[in-house]
């Protein structure tokens, strides 16, 4: 942990006599893209894709998260699916982790049909379904892709509808803080071999989560007459996290929270809450519910500007980049 880390948790621990602090923080963490938001070749190495998914939940292991992770079957290699995604999902239910279905191709309802889309929901359920009824528990989650919901009230309407009827939960998120975009930054700084580039994109990641929750936590209680929800946080199972996620869990035990499964965060009021947003953007349900009560969206911070370059050029051009920008 670097010492600016360090000096910030501190700080956060001092505060925890405020009033905000006080109250009963509660978060459900989750991970999207299971088994692994990686490189392909990775995920068709059988031998690679358990040691990176070992390597992932030893990290979690101390950490007492109680996630819930939401499973892509086609991100794993056909010719290998059969045998190995299986033993990986047993390796989370083994940790004590939950799972919940992603699609089969983490599929994007701007593109395709609803009856398309319910397919592929279909297609994801099976190896899932047959992991959790192993370790006696059932499929109950589901997570749309990209927190896409349907860009036409014909499609949102029928995907819930389809969703009801197999009897899934859509487990929401309040908190997105574009982990992904920093994800994909820091594999190009793996490709590099850049180890102090990937350490500042990874102190870049763990700020932009301080940004976050400062915007999240007051914005969430304008919902609740001043009371902050349960919150969902949304990450990824990925190289960034297998590093930073340690990090990130111990900025939200000092700001005041407890680490709860996913039903728990779903128990509170705030969920019943109702949700007639349909645009083609995926958004948190913090943003969805405060348009259904027709007020104005606040957006959350945007990561810093050189990781959204970064995002968008290639492995070849990152270390120009970071090096135009100022140090965060």
């Amino acid at each position: 942990m670097t010492r600016r880390l360090f000096s910030l948790i501190l700080a956060l621990v001092a505060g925890l006599g405020s009033p905000a602090l006080a109250q009963d923080r509660k978060v459900a963490v989750t991970f999207d893209d299971l088994p692994y938001q990686g490189p392909a070749a990775a995920l068709c190495d059988p031998a690679q894709l358990m040691r990176l998914t070992t390597d992932f939940l030893a990290m979690l292991k101390p950490l007492d998260t109680h996630g819930t992770a939401f499973v892509n079957d086609g991100r794993v290699c056909e010719a290998t699916r059969a045998s190995t995604l299986p033993k990986v999902l047993n390796l989370w239910l083994d940790a004590g982790l939950d799972l919940g279905n992603h699609s089969f191709s983490h599929i994007n309802i701007h593109q395709t049909t609803a009856e398309a889309y319910l397919a592929d929901v279909d297609a994801g359920a099976a190896t899932t379904r047959a992991a959790l009824q192993a370790h006696g528990r059932t499929l109950r989650w589901f997570r749309h892709p990209y927190l896409f919901t349907g860009e036409t009230q014909e499609k949102h309407d029928a995907i819930a509808a389809g969703l009801a009827e197999r009897g899934y939960t859509v487990a929401p998120v309040t908190i997105d803080n574009n982990d992904w975009m920093f994800a994909d930054v820091y594999r190009k700084a793996e490709q590099l071999g850049d180890a102090a580039l990937k350490r500042r994109i990874g102190e870049a990641y763990v700020a932009h989560m301080t940004r976050v929750l400062d915007f999240y936590e007051p914005y969430s209680a304008e919902l609740t007459g001043g009371r902050e929800p349960a919150q969902v946080l949304l990450l990824h199972a990925n190289s960034l996290n297998q590093a930073y996620y340690p990090q990130i869990h111990a900025l939200y035990l000092a700001r005041g929270y407890r680490f709860v499964p996913l039903e728990e965060a779903l128990a509170d009021p705030i969920y019943a809450h109702a949700d007639t947003y349909v645009r083609p953007n995926g958004i948190s349900w913090l943003h969805r519910w405060k348009a259904t009560d027709g007020e104005a969206i606040r957006w959350e911070p945007e990561p810093p500007a050189w990781i959204v370059a970064a995002n968008k050029a290639p492995a070849s051009e990152l270390q120009a980049i970071a090096g135009a920008q100022t140090a965060p």
